[in-house]
């Protein structure tokens, strides 16, 4: 048998990993002397303890440890711990990707978000618009004829709504476009407004600051973002309008959030 010391530098483990795995029951010394309190430990165990080091060197907790040398299935905790691994390996190329998209020349001032968009219940209206001018046109009447048929409906709180193209492409002119709203709960359908629930979206979004004359920069932007990161456009873009001509005075002030949602390819 050799003293705590000893089989430190044989299994070349501090003293102090030794007592904490001693006193969370990875590892109790083969004997301890009532007297001294001296703890000994047999060549045998240097075994165990390498499986308890190369357990923790993969991540795995004290907790699922304990498991695995109760016998537990190792097979059932290693994957689980394999799609933590590889959500965080998805999350940190992510990161990564963003820290080298900040670093390429103008890209600080245009900040790239990832969201997870959750689902929601909406009202929305299809409909058709001359040209870009009419938009909030469109969604002041929208909302006016959603509250004839639904006059005690609540929007949530914080707010949410959107405005996406529905033509598939880029038009000047006659634009296909939707306006909805998320809501507390179904409304009453008419002609024109109509309800549904949406899918929960991953997001890449950006925002806009200034006059919608500006928007097609911003769009450049993230674009070039998502083919640049290996994404692929699932739907629509929503343009959600945050601030604008209804509590702003000056078009410079006007903020506006551009969401794609996408998937990884």
């Amino acid at each position: 048998m050799y003293k705590i010391g000893d089989f430190s530098k044989m299994s070349k483990t501090t003293i102090k990993t030794l007592r904490y795995y001693e006193k969370e029951g990875l590892l109790k010394p083969i004997h301890v002397d009532r007297n001294t309190g001296y703890r000994y430990y047999e060549t045998g165990q240097l075994v165990e303890l390498s499986k308890i080091i190369s357990l923790r060197q993969i991540g795995l907790s004290i907790k699922d440890i304990k498991s695995i040398l109760k016998g537990y299935n190792i097979e059932e905790i290693l994957k689980k711990k394999k799609e933590e691994l590889e959500k965080n390996l998805t999350l940190c190329h992510i990161q990564l990707s963003k820290i080298n998209y900040l670093l390429e020349g103008e890209n600080m001032k245009n900040e790239i978000l990832i969201k997870k968009i959750p689902s929601y219940m909406i009202y929305y209206k299809d409909g058709v618009i001359s040209d870009y001018s009419k938009i909030s046109e469109f969604v002041l009447q929208a909302g006016e004829e959603c509250k004839i048929s639904n006059p005690n409906l609540k929007c949530i709180t914080p707010e949410y709504c959107y405005v996406s193209y529905l033509d598939g492409e880029y038009k000047e002119r006659d634009i296909k476009i939707r306006y909805a709203e998320a809501v507390e709960k179904m409304g009453k359908e008419s002609d024109t407004i109509k309800f549904m629930e949406t899918e929960a979206i991953t997001a890449v979004c950006i925002y806009h600051k200034g006059a919608y004359d500006n928007l097609r920069d911003s769009y450049n932007i993230i674009l070039k973002y998502i083919e640049d990161n290996g994404y692929e456009i699932m739907d629509n873009p929503r343009e959600c309008y945050i601030d604008g001509c209804w509590n702003k005075e000056n078009v410079e002030d006007y903020l506006t959030e551009i969401q794609f949602p996408v998937q990884k390819r």
